[in-house]
């Protein structure tokens, strides 16, 4: 959410700002249901004054036995108390009107996130591993034979309808032992702390974290109006909403291993081959709250997490930075990491890790008290894939992939494989 104030006194700011994003003339747009909801206000404010003038005229007039004023001034406090609810009424649409407005527009990028109109525009600014060369030619991973036998889209189809896959036998031993091996670096290593929310959360968390009113579509309600979870990201964001938090207390780090659901109604036709883009997908989600002055060295710190668990698994990786034309809604800049993929000659995003800064902590209302006990602050949020799961198993399997079909898996996994680091033609571990 932004905040109207600073719209209001500077307003070219809030412009130029937008217009990296492509965006233009939101300034006066804004302004002027600002405008409009004040003068209402004010108008009410003067009614209400006159009413309580003439409230307090009534009884003298009655108490002389001026009938005519005491009639005039009884008609003109009645006239008074419509008029004020009238308007009040009109306040709080124009109210509502502007927090709807506010609320669709995207977050301001931030002063040092690159430029540019789409993807083709991001900066790369960082490489890591070799991309391994094979003497065959490398095959996609629900084509090689050892997961052919344990990646079942035809019946999660029967099941579920398009965009689901039922894992089972090996594959699904490694996909469960990528997402302990994930959470357990994170929290032995990376200091953060397990938790284990809700994948059922209200309108009030999903609004608070940004994915409503705008993305809607692309996320699941359920008939009693609970929302299922497009990432952990959500409840882990919203522990902090309407809580002044003491500074000493920040940062409050977390990390979750979720089951996760998108509609994926904007992305039709993408990446319907294999379990690259699943309507239900697995993830290991990092969320920061932050102090304000420490949210970009944070952000760093996250991306070190994301980028240490490939490092770990031997997945060649590059990081991007997202230009302004391609960072999410709610972020102010954000930096993917993207997997080699054999079978597909290319990176594919695999994390994503942005810094919201107060964007979402004014939509939820989230703040702490300074330390040197000055006013309440917004605090800064953050949030990051530590790793989206099934895109993990996906890199892992066409990076080990041999050329009888078989793949050898990262020496990391084996504390979690029962030492087995080989998936058979026939989808066993060995």
């Amino acid at each position: 959410m932004h905040d109207i104030k600073a719209i209001r006194e500077n307003p070219d700011a809030f412009d130029a700002a937008m217009a990296r994003r492509g965006l233009s003339g939101l300034s006066s747009q804004i302004l002027d249901i600002d405008s409009a909801r004040r003068a209402l206000i004010a108008e009410a404010e003067e009614a209400k004054a006159t009413q309580n003038k003439a409230s307090k005229e009534v009884g003298a007039a009655k108490a002389r036995g001026d009938e005519d004023e005491f009639q005039r001034l009884r008609s003109l406090v009645s006239e008074s108390k419509a008029n004020i609810a009238r308007l009040n009424d009109e306040a709080k649409a124009k109210d509502a009107e502007l927090t709807d407005f506010l609320a669709r527009i995207p977050n301001v990028p931030a002063p040092d996130a690159p430029d540019g109109k789409d993807e083709d525009e991001n900066v790369e600014v960082k490489t890591w591993g070799d991309v391994p060369s094979f003497d065959f030619e490398p095959k996609e991973h629900y084509e090689l034979a050892s997961v052919a036998a344990s990646m079942d889209f035809e019946t999660a189809a029967k099941i579920s309808g398009s965009r689901f896959v039922l894992l089972s036998g090996g594959v699904a031993r490694i996909h469960r032992a990528l997402a302990q091996f994930m959470i357990d670096t994170h929290v032995d290593e990376n200091g953060l702390t397990e938790v284990n929310p809700p994948v059922l959360v209200r309108d009030e968390a999903m609004y608070g974290t940004d994915k409503l009113p705008k993305f809607g579509e692309d996320s699941y309600r359920t008939e009693d109006d609970m929302w299922l979870v497009p990432t952990s990201e959500v409840p882990l964001t919203y522990i902090a909403a309407g809580h002044v938090i003491d500074e000493s207390y920040l940062p409050r780090r977390y990390a979750a291993h979720t089951l996760c659901f998108r509609s994926e109604a904007g992305s039709a036709g993408r990446d319907t081959s294999g379990m690259l883009r699943q309507h239900q997908f697995e993830k290991v989600e990092m969320v920061s709250v932050t102090h304000p002055d420490e949210s970009d060295a944070e952000q760093a710190r996250m991306l070190g997490c994301a980028e240490g668990i490939l490092e770990k698994l031997g997945v060649p990786y590059r990081t991007v930075d997202l230009c302004t034309g391609d960072i999410g809604f709610g972020a102010r800049r954000t930096f993917d990491i993207e997997a080699w993929l054999p079978g597909q000659n290319a990176y594919r995003e695999i994390s994503s890790v942005s810094t919201t800064g107060d964007f979402q902590a004014r939509r939820m209302n989230a703040r702490f008290k300074p330390a040197d006990g000055g006013k309440p602050e917004f605090v800064h949020t953050l949030n990051g894939s530590g790793l989206a799961v099934g895109r993990t198993l996906i890199a892992v399997l066409e990076n080990g992939q041999n050329a009888d079909g078989t793949v050898t898996l990262p020496d990391v996994l084996a504390p979690y494989l029962g030492g087995k680091l080989t998936l058979g033609q026939d989808g066993t571990l060995s």
